[in-house]
């Protein structure tokens, strides 16, 4: 689960695991399967959405 880290500047910065890595590439691979045009592949992400489940520690 990707976790959400918060500095003493109240910047955050998303910490992702080797499994969110992973989750990540698969939807993509699966998205984009067949497709073997980089403008393609652009119109295709650009138009699905990627959510991450967040942990605030």
């Amino acid at each position: 689960m990707a976790r959400i880290l918060e500095n003493r500047q109240g910047r955050r910065n998303v910490l992702l695991t080797t499994d969110d890595i992973l989750s990540v590439v698969r939807e993509y691979q699966k998205i984009t399967s067949g497709v073997k045009s980089y403008d393609e592949i652009r119109e295709i992400l650009e138009g699905n959405r990627f959510y991450l489940p967040e942990e605030i520690i």
